[in-house]
């Protein structure tokens, strides 16, 4: 399915409601005048409200897309859209793209 294109200032969240942040981008490919994000950027998590153990097995710290655009690349690299899958560390838990730019799409 068809994706719009990831950058740094979509809005995204892991499973408990704190925002993930990608801690790189790829800044020779822009979108409405901001970089995008390729796949293998690690996403940075602040302030997870999941209690550590034993109460929980949080808070979720970081996270990694698993799956990203197949036909289109920057750098040599997939770039990440916004129905891409992400798996939060050490909770397993997904990431979810709440807003993102939506003029252009990927496959």
């Amino acid at each position: 399915m068809p994706g719009y294109l990831l950058h740094p200032g979509a809005v995204v969240t892991c499973a408990h409601g704190a925002q993930a942040v990608p801690i790189a981008s790829y800044p020779r490919v822009r979108v409405a005048g901001v970089a995008i994000v390729t796949l293998g950027t690690p996403y940075s998590i602040t302030v997870c409200p999941l209690p550590p153990p034993p109460m929980g097995n949080g808070p979720c710290v970081n996270a990694t897309f698993t799956t990203s655009a197949v036909r289109v690349r920057a750098g040599g690299l997939p770039v990440l859209l916004s129905d891409g899958s992400a798996l939060c560390m050490p909770t397993g838990t997904p990431l979810t793209v709440v807003n993102t730019q939506t003029r252009v799409k990927g496959i």
